[in-house]
């Protein structure tokens, strides 16, 4: 949990004047560390936060006063070794990174060294002996990742449960498995389950309040989906409406085709999108995250085609990866296309338009995606992340702002589905079971803009792809405050709701007088107006509900809301007024107390 800087703090902790460059939230973990002598101390911060400038500030305290002699420091990948050798050498600490199992002791010329998760699962024995043979600093980058598999948990407790400091970092301590995350402290809750427990907690609504992190506008485009089943059936669908999970999974997969339209219309209006940022941001850049190597070359041909230049390309078969990242981050280049090579923890600050082209599902890998594009550099630059219209995708995105543990289910309790379904109901499917049954088929894929989302809210009205409605959302100002996000965005809409029921931008009738002059009396409005603040508010306050809904039923939120919609009636969220709104938030809470 967050604690407040505490009087008491250790003797030797020092002043807030000689810790140069560390923001405010850093200063308060930094005293909290050394409030109380602890083994293990788990930091929770929004990607983009500055977790790395935090630990290696702490190191290099313990190292000066002696209380540790050496540093190893582990990593997701082999790219974040060099970058956090890179970060330590401008704090006087020599790590190596390019350190090998099969060298046994580490060079006399380093301070430590940094390993990947896969690398001590590999000799966790080697890694042991070293950390046993001197005073060691472990830090942990991306912590959740020691739990992975209960094998490379078992790796990393057995290698360095001798160490004399342990320092976990992470953006999402929450997994989607029970493994345990070693070293992680959990505590009971009702029904015999287990949460994780932080020492200190910096979330992303803290960090946008502080200017720390950008605000994230999403882009959900839906369309007319048309595919092949495994059975020969053909199935015709809109992306986002409510259908089996199967069917969910088919209708994703046909958006992301790069035979498809939706592909090409959403690269286009994200590459549109770039250019409008790079008026404020002139060295801003883009990234696709494909789900696999063809689809990211595909992807890269119709950038191609669309700026006339190659983007850059990271595949994770390519022995390069990590200098194409690292020149990417100082080049102006306007796109990179990838294989979750930068999912996570690579550092590029100038990211600033992203598009989810992955049929990746999960909480996790989505924070850990949306992370590369919040990291700020001035006031009032701003993020813009294209995704398809996928409840799954539209419920994370809307939740950006919560706060999550890692949460080990009892083993006893009742879950709606146990992780072997799961794991066979994400299984692709993408070759026949057997040799004479057909493979799912993708056929064609239409695009048109579905909404925007931003601070928990919903804006924007269905259009096509390309129409002046879409230009809107598209052409705001690369640089904005997030309460300037949010007031353009209500402003768009409202001007796109009157144009499409025939009123003017302002429906409210004008009355002049003076002393002479006496207007036409005007009737009354039905009910009082209502500010833009408290339907901000009831918008927010229904998606909360239907979030909570969710969780307790397993129902997807866009299913919710649409049911919401049959019941109560009404038009789609952005354009319910607030009696509807108010009508949808009774009516589920009447759902929750009868236990529908």
């Amino acid at each position: 949990m967050t604690t407040p800087r505490s009087d008491a703090a250790d003797t030797q902790t020092v002043r807030d004047d000689l810790l140069p460059g560390l923001r405010g939230w850093q200063k308060d973990a930094y005293h909290e560390y050394f409030r109380t002598p602890r083994r293990d101390f788990l930091l929770v911060a929004t990607p983009g936060a500055g977790k790395t400038r935090y630990a290696l500030t702490v190191a290099a305290e313990l190292l000066a006063r002696r209380e540790v002699a050496a540093l190893t420091i582990v990593t997701p990948t082999e790219h974040l070794k060099h970058q956090w050798a890179q970060s330590a050498a401008q704090f006087g600490i020599a790590i190596d990174s390019a350190y090998r199992n099969a060298q046994g002791r580490a060079g006399a010329d380093f301070a430590g060294v940094a390993v990947t998760y896969a690398q001590v699962a590999a000799h966790p024995a080697l890694h042991r002996q070293r950390t046993q043979n001197r005073r060691t600093l472990v830090i942990f980058d991306e912590i959740h990742h020691a739990g992975d598999a209960l094998s490379w948990g078992d790796a990393v407790k057995e290698a360095f449960d001798p160490a004399r400091r342990r320092l976990g970092l992470t953006g999402t301590p929450f997994r989607s498995d029970a493994n345990p995350i070693p070293f992680v402290t959990y505590t009971d809750e009702p029904g015999g389950g287990k949460r994780s427990a932080s020492d200190y907690v910096y979330g992303y609504g803290p960090a946008l309040e502080d200017s720390v992190v950008r605000p994230v506008i999403f882009l959900a485009y839906s369309g007319e989906m048309h595919w092949r089943t495994r059975a020969g059936d053909e199935i015709t669908a809109p992306l986002g409406t409510p259908m089996t999970k199967d069917q969910i999974a088919q209708a994703w997969r046909t958006a992301l085709d790069p035979a498809g339209e939706w592909v090409s219309r959403v690269l286009e209006a994200a590459d549109k999108r770039l250019t409008e940022v790079r008026r404020g941001m002139p060295d801003a850049g883009g990234l696709v995250i494909a789900g696999d190597l063809e689809d990211a070359r595909a992807y890269a041909a119709l950038l191609r085609g669309l700026t006339g230049k190659r983007p850059v390309v990271v595949l994770s078969d390519d022995k390069t990866a990590s200098k194409k990242i690292s020149s990417f981050a100082t080049s102006g280049d306007r796109w990179m296309v990838a294989v979750r090579m930068v999912s996570e923890g690579v550092d590029i600050p100038r990211l600033a338009v992203g598009v989810y082209a992955t049929s990746v599902s999960t909480a996790l890998f989505f924070a850990q995606a949306v992370g590369r594009f919040v990291r700020a550099r001035q006031r009032g630059e701003t993020a813009s992340v294209f995704l398809p219209s996928v409840p799954v995708l539209l419920s994370y995105a809307a939740e950006l702002e919560a706060e999550r543990d890692h949460v080990l289910r009892s083993p006893h309790a009742d879950t709606p589905e146990d992780e072997v379904a799961l794991a066979e109901a994400q299984r692709q499917r993408d070759t026949p079971d057997t040799p004479l049954e057909p493979a799912f088929q993708a056929l064609n894929a239409s695009a048109h803009f579905d909404r925007v989302l931003y601070d928990g809210g919903e804006f924007g009205t269905a259009t096509a792809a390309g129409s002046p409605e879409e230009e809107d959302y598209l052409g705001l100002p690369g640089l904005l405050e997030p309460d300037q996000v949010r007031t353009l965005l209500r402003k768009r809409q409202d001007a796109q709701v009157a144009a499409r029921s025939g009123a003017g931008p302002s429906a409210t009738p004008q009355v002049t007088s003076d002393s002479n002059t006496t207007s036409a009396p005007q009737a009354p409005p039905a009910t009082p107006p209502v500010s833009r603040q408290a339907l901000a508010a009831l918008r927010k306050e229904l998606n909360g509900l239907v979030g909570a809904w969710s969780h307790r039923t397993g129902q997807p939120h866009g299913v919710i809301h649409a049911e919401l919609r049959r019941t109560c009636g009404g038009p789609p969220l952005p354009q319910a007024t607030a009696d509807q709104i108010r009508t949808r938030i009774d009516t589920i809470r009447r759902w929750a107390i009868s236990g529908r």
